[in-house]
């Protein structure tokens, strides 16, 4: 984010209708498990790791056999990280499922198996940041804490602020905004769902659907015009052919393989760029998702090596 320009942030101009916007909230809220009534503060834990830089429909599929499988932080924590690795499959940014199972296993051994509820506590576990520790106060305890993330971000820029987007993230300016547009502590938890859904449903960076917009009526940037954005252009972020990629296709064989494998089998995953395969395996290993034994072999951490395959 450094590339983008900060904006000057003027006092609040513009006002968010919090009628208005709970009124279209009933009809537009999409029905995600994670916001179901029953839904534990755990489980919520486990949907906010996810939902980090992964979209929404990647999410669906895969966390409620997770939830399934290991509904209990005990429960996590008690799966081999392996199995995690497995599990977590193509959502991508696999470090994210490592320090799942480390917060898993603190809270288990720390917190008798409970979630804390404060923000304080939740941020010195692993894993969770300062987004992912309000969330889940506001979500899991509906603690009236500020909850900023780019799309609430975007809606406060345009609808208070009258900005096309929201320039650099500063999070003691982002906070303040939001935390001065919460409504009662019995209603902030749904504000903070509602104004999320609003950016990323209908206050969209690129092609905002202003017409279908519950605040349109006051929002300051649509009222000013929608005068266009003045930040640099950021480069689209590419995935094909980087190192990222090369690393997904490594942990592919790995998580197709219930037995180590050989080095010729991670050979064959990415022929491309032999010096970008030896990087990325090397990056692997650093981050503890991949471990060398002994034989040469290389396997996920935690996986079960009591096999006799010792060539492939």
């Amino acid at each position: 984010m450094g590339d983008i320009l900060p904006v000057n942030r003027t006092p609040c101009s513009g006002r968010i209708e919090v009628h208005d916007l709970f009124n279209w909230f009933t009809s537009a809220e999409r029905d995600l498990p994670w916001r179901a009534g029953d839904v534990t503060p755990w489980q919520i834990v486990v949907s906010e790791f996810m939902l980090q830089q992964t979209p929404v429909a990647r999410v669906l599929p895969v966390w409620p056999d997770w939830i399934a499988r290991w509904p209990t932080p005990s429960a996590t924590a008690a799966a081999s990280q392996a199995d995690v690795l497995r599990a977590w499959g193509k959502l991508g940014y696999p470090r994210r499922a490592k320090r799942l199972h480390e917060c898993a296993a603190v809270i288990a051994r720390d917190f008798a198996d409970t979630v804390p509820d404060d923000v304080d506590t939740l941020e010195q576990l692993p894993g969770i940041g300062s987004y992912t520790a309000r969330a889940v106060a506001c979500f899991a305890y509906r603690k009236p804490v500020p909850v900023v993330d780019t799309n609430v971000r975007r809606v406060v820029a345009r609808a208070v602020h009258g900005h096309a987007d929201a320039g650099a993230p500063s999070a003691k300016r982002d906070h303040a905004d939001v935390a001065a547009l919460l409504p009662g502590p019995e209603q902030a938890a749904r504000f903070s769902a509602a104004l999320m859904e609003l950016g990323a449903i209908v206050c969209t960076a690129r092609a905002p659907h202003c017409d279908q917009c519950p605040l349109r009526h006051s929002c300051r940037w649509r009222l000013d015009g929608s005068p266009a954005s003045t930040a640099p252009k950021r480069p689209t972020q590419r995935y094909a052919g980087t190192d990222r990629q090369v690393r997904g296709r490594l942990l592919d064989v790995l998580r197709d393989n219930p037995v180590a494998v050989t080095r010729a089998d991670l050979d064959v995953a990415w022929t491309v760029d032999v010096v970008q395969r030896e990087r990325a395996l090397t990056s692997l290993l650093q981050d503890g998702l991949v471990e060398e034994l002994a034989d040469g072999r290389y396997a996920l951490p935690g996986q079960d090596r009591n096999d006799s395959t010792a060539s492939r």
